[in-house]
């Protein structure tokens, strides 16, 4: 199952996307999109909803999720984040791609064992599961959270689903009860 966790926000908006090969999580990609500086806000809201609808368009993921909005600390600021989610949000439903929303405090806990995290220990603790060379930058390491997050819960959506479309809905023997081996394949 390929996902594609996004990190909105006005002028970074980050991505990552990984993909769960029965046990393993493998990292595809991550990035940061980047308005040009200076542009007015409906120019960066329509440059993000064309970056999105792109990357979705050559990855291709089965799954989207996208972190909740949380109470910031400037009403402004959580006006303008709140328009970003909505455009990461339509570009997303224009594809018919499912979304999972996760609390910020779930895609901590998930990845760092601890709901309070700092930015910094997501950070070294997506860099250490996905086994990256390098510490991805702050949004990215968020969206790749969140996707990890997801992929966590991957087994649990797609029997859901496939309960919904009426295939199958009872997990196979192989498919009860296997722990969640995050690495990479080379």
């Amino acid at each position: 199952m390929r996902i594609l966790g996004l990190d909105p926000g006005s002028i970074a908006t980050g991505y990552g996307l990984v993909e769960r090969r029965g046990r393993c999580v493998v990292h595809i990609a991550h990035g940061t999109l980047r308005p040009p500086r200076g542009s007015a806000l409906p120019d960066r809201l329509a440059f993000l909803h064309r970056e999105i609808a792109r990357i979705l368009e050559e990855q291709q993921p089965e799954l989207t999720v996208i972190e909740r909005i949380f109470a910031g600390r400037s009403v402004h600021s959580a006006l303008v984040l709140g328009q970003a989610r909505g455009v990461a949000l339509a570009a997303i439903a224009a594809t018919g791609i499912p979304i999972s929303e996760v609390s910020p405090q779930q895609v901590k806990l998930a990845v760092t064992g601890s709901g309070s995290a700092a930015k910094t220990q997501v950070q070294a603790m997506v860099r250490r599961l996905l086994e990256l060379a390098a510490t991805p930058p702050r949004d990215a390491a968020d969206a790749l959270a969140a996707a990890l997050c997801c992929a966590q819960h991957g087994r649990l959506w797609a029997l859901q689903q496939r309960h919904l479309a009426g295939v199958g809905s009872r997990p196979s023997g192989s498919e009860r009860g296997r722990a969640l081996v995050v690495r990479v394949v080379k």
